[in-house]
């Protein structure tokens, strides 16, 4: 009976740290990215400098979509019709390049100010 409750209790303090970890996701500064078949909208994000982000991004194309920053060392791929996000660390003042991986002419930045 007393490695139920001590089960029990650690999986409530799991829930907990994970909605805690939820919970500073959402209170970051959110931008939204659309990927359309080699297209980027907006192909330039302007975000806060010295403070995580996160960046929702939507792939509304009829192809799979990778958002890739070498620069910022993520990467996500994308099925059509997902949507996903990425938390980046915070970034000092300049610009850091994106692109879609699986159409390399769709180029983006971010510029934090």
């Amino acid at each position: 009976m007393k490695l139920k409750s001590q089960m029990a209790a650690l999986a409530m303090s799991a829930f907990a740290v994970a909605g805690i970890d939820m919970a500073h996701a959402a209170d970051l500064p959110t931008f939204k990215l659309e990927m359309n078949d080699g297209k980027l909208n907006p192909a330039r994000i302007e975000v806060p400098a010295g403070q995580r982000i996160k960046i929702e991004v939507h792939n509304i194309g009829k192809g799979a979509a990778e958002f890739e920053s070498v620069q910022l060392r993520k990467e996500k791929v994308l099925a059509p019709g997902a949507d996903s996000f990425v938390v980046i660390a915070p970034l000092d003042p300049g610009e850091y390049k994106f692109f879609d991986d699986f159409h390399q002419s769709a180029q983006g930045v971010i510029v934090a100010k």
